[in-house]
């Protein structure tokens, strides 16, 4: 694990993008430019009691003064969003972290995006730094109405004819089979609800999509009746020490109580923000956040698992 860095920032912008939706925009204080960052990217936003919440960045990634996103009020949610509406205002501070990318564009020649809702603010950083690259791209957006199509403007500017609308107030809905079969260095991405991430992932591998060509990013935990949570243990190789983790608990817990401080947010596998390494083992991956390339040494604790035991790197 890594510590990021965290920043006092100055929200020098905080302006509703639908009825819904905040679009906050941050800078430092002192400083003329903040980390850089690459398309797909997010921050933490780090609440007053201690809470930390993941926001997309969807400003510009060639512009080093500003980070901005946008924030869903969410009623039903953990609270980050209802704060963040309620105390986001211009002249005032948050304390946001560095950059981190989960989901970055893929090298390719031609880039599908696809997205629902708020979902769609990764793909802003993505579709401007796509068109000003002159990549081959197109984004499908799915909303209720216009009305509560965040960014909407912004992405029209950005996109041209390469944004493709799908309004389902208006009776309009994508049909994931318009994605089309698979070609040479053409890349799939998809972020927004569970149903519409599950039907473009059903159609990917439907029409035999390489996983490595399918980018998915999602809200929501693994959902799966058939899995049942075993008992393993995990040795710490910094210190040998055995730590048992029952059925009915988290790797993550174990190791907090046990003095291990493992940073975390949303703890259902999602943020990445309790990555850690192991070194051997069989681990069952149960995460929506490494990408393939790192789960041979890496791992969540928050939701991932091992088989009987294993040495993590700490």
């Amino acid at each position: 694990m890594t510590a990021r860095l965290i920043m006092k920032l100055e929200v020098v912008a905080a302006e509703p993008t639908t009825p819904d939706v905040l679009r906050v925009v941050f800078r430092h204080p002192q400083r003329p430019e903040l980390p850089e960052w690459t398309p797909g990217a997010h921050v933490d936003l780090r609440l007053p009691d201690g809470k930390v919440r993941q926001y997309s960045l969807c400003g510009d990634p060639a512009d080093r003064a500003r980070y901005t996103v946008a924030i869903k009020r969410e009623a039903g949610g953990r609270g980050g969003s209802l704060w963040a509406h309620a105390n986001l205002a211009e002249g005032g501070l948050a304390h946001v972290s560095a950059p981190r990318n989960n989901f970055p564009l893929a090298e390719g020649t031609r880039h599908i995006l696809v997205a629902g809702g708020i979902g769609i603010t990764p793909f802003v950083s993505m579709a401007r730094s796509l068109a000003a690259s002159g990549a081959d791209f197109a984004l499908h957006f799915c909303a209720r109405s216009a009305a509560e199509a965040p960014l909407l403007d912004a992405l029209r500017a950005v996109c041209g004819d390469r944004l493709h609308l799908w309004l389902s107030g208006e009776g309009r809905r994508l049909d994931p089979a318009l994605i089309g079969p698979p070609a040479p260095g053409t890349h799939l991405y998809a972020c927004g609800p569970q149903r519409l991430v599950d039907a473009v992932q059903a159609r990917a591998d439907a029409d035999g999509w390489a996983p490595d060509h399918v980018h998915i990013e999602r809200f929501a935990a693994t959902l799966d009746e058939n899995y049942k949570p075993e008992p393993f243990d995990a040795r710490i190789a910094s210190t040998g020490e055995v730590l048992h983790v029952p059925a009915d608990r988290s790797l993550l817990e174990v190791l907090r109580e046990n003095g291990f401080p493992v940073a975390s947010s949303c703890e259902i596998g999602t943020c990445g923000t309790c990555e850690c390494g192991y070194r051997n083992g069989t681990v069952i991956h149960r995460d929506h956040a490494l990408p393939l390339a790192k789960r041979q040494d890496r791992m969540m604790p928050c939701v991932s698992r091992a088989r009987v035991a294993l040495t993590l790197d700490l």
